[in-house]
């Protein structure tokens, strides 16, 4: 008989997993402490046997993605938050930025295998994993996870569609990994070459926005999709699941392997249960531990139990950005990036990056205050190399961008 969870810590007692979290804690802050220069600053004269608590957690420090940059200039190549050589590890990828990520030596690093089961997909399912192999971390992220589980991987990255779609049709694949984005791409495409992609039945989709109305769309079409949530920073987060009446279960399970904060954006003071806070993070990872790590995601907690039956607490799921990077096909976008493309482009006064969804897929232009409208082919190649996005330029005259701070508005509408 099929089993209908990754492993018994998903259905175990409440109590019972926050006693074991805490107890691993203190032996994570003595190793970073011992062996990551960054930690060995940040917490120095803390007792690693005294973060033993929540409430003690929530005094140290946290550690904000958009500060990795700056930190990996000072102390390249990881800004010394890893705990071993770089010989020691398997893959470093790189994320628009830059910031530099590790994954280290043992199945499933990034603990991505528990949502692919949650999806649905089993051993011996062959997967179509169209995350980006290329320098980003979700391609490798989710086939060291597929591996793991014991299914084949088709490593089919970003583009080439038609291929893609030829692909799928010869080899049937079961399942689909990837951006929800993408997987509406091939959809649409299929249907009007003819392609047969009816092999999929199941997919985990991530590294966007996932609608309702685009959920539901694949459910037409015989396509059972989930959401994960996850950083290439701290692997997995929390994840979709699904009931035993074969409902889709509202929000999303946090990962059994990290502790979670919610926190009032800006002073990492924990938020009353139920409201809104910044999703922050420490990871029990020996070789990367990131200790109360802030992503800059906002997010909630639901309070009744999940209908699936397992017993850890569930987010909401995404609710918005509590600084102004942003997340676009997949990838994170920063204001400094913004910065640098002005710098590059003296004519430029001013930019701001404008994200909207005027449909399922994600749009970004960028307005650049300018008189040299000629200009904007330049400023949309450097626009690409820099955020590693398609954008488009918008040349605005001078002194029309509101003067309120912002490099990035993102105008899509949230759930």
């Amino acid at each position: 008989m099929e089993k209908s969870y990754y492993d018994a810590g998903e259905t175990g007692d409440p109590s019972e997993r926050e006693v074991a979290l805490m107890a691993a804690l203190p032996g994570i802050v003595a190793a970073a402490q011992r062996d990551a220069p960054a930690y060995r600053r940040s917490l120095a004269g803390i007792r690693a046997d005294s973060i033993a608590s929540r409430h003690a957690l929530a005094q140290l420090p946290l550690t904000r993605k958009s500060e990795l940059i700056e930190f990996q200039r000072q102390a390249p190549p990881f800004g010394g938050f890893t705990t071993i050589p770089t010989r020691d590890v398997s893959r470093v990828f790189a994320s628009p930025g830059p910031i530099y990520e590790i994954e280290a030596r043992r199945p499933d690093f990034f603990r991505m295998a528990r949502a692919l089961y949650a999806a649905g997909i089993r051993a011996g399912e062959l997967i179509h994993n169209t995350f980006s192999y290329h320098l980003t971390p979700a391609g490798a992220m989710l086939e060291s996870a597929a591996l793991a589980l014991g299914c084949p991987v088709i490593p089919a990255g970003t583009g080439q569609t038609e291929l893609q779609l030829k692909t799928i049709a010869d080899l049937r694949p079961v399942a689909y990994v990837g951006t929800p984005s993408f997987l509406k791409i091939l959809c649409d495409r299929a249907t009007e070459t003819g392609s047969d992609i009816t092999s999929i039945k199941k997919a985990l989709v991530g590294a966007e926005a996932f609608p309702g109305v685009l959920r539901s769309e694949f459910r037409d079409r015989g396509i059972a999709a989930l959401q994960c949530y996850g950083t290439a920073d701290l692997g997995l987060i929390a994840y979709e699941t699904i009931a035993p009446d074969g409902a889709h279960c509202d929000g999303m399970v946090i990962d059994e392997g990290i502790i979670l904060e919610l926190v009032e954006p800006g002073t990492g003071t924990p938020v009353t249960p139920g409201e809104v806070g910044e999703v922050v993070v420490t990871t029990l990872t020996a070789e990367y531990p990131l200790i109360r790590f802030a992503t800059g995601d906002l997010s909630a907690l639901l309070l009744e139990p999940s209908p699936c039956g397992r017993t850890n607490l569930r987010i909401k799921g995404w609710l918005g950005r509590a600084d102004q990077s942003a997340k676009v096909r997949g990838m994170f976008v920063h204001p400094v990036q913004i910065g640098e493309i002005v710098r590059r482009h003296p004519a430029v006064r001013r930019a701001r990056l404008v994200i909207e969804r005027p449909q399922s897929a994600d749009a970004i232009t960028l307005l650049v205050e300018t008189e040299a409208s000629g200009e904007a082919v330049a400023i949309a190649a450097t626009a690409q190399a820099v955020t590693k996005l398609r954008t488009e330029v918008a040349c605005v005259p001078l002194d029309s961008l509101p003067q309120d701070g912002k490099l990035i508005e993102d105008r899509r509408p949230i759930g």
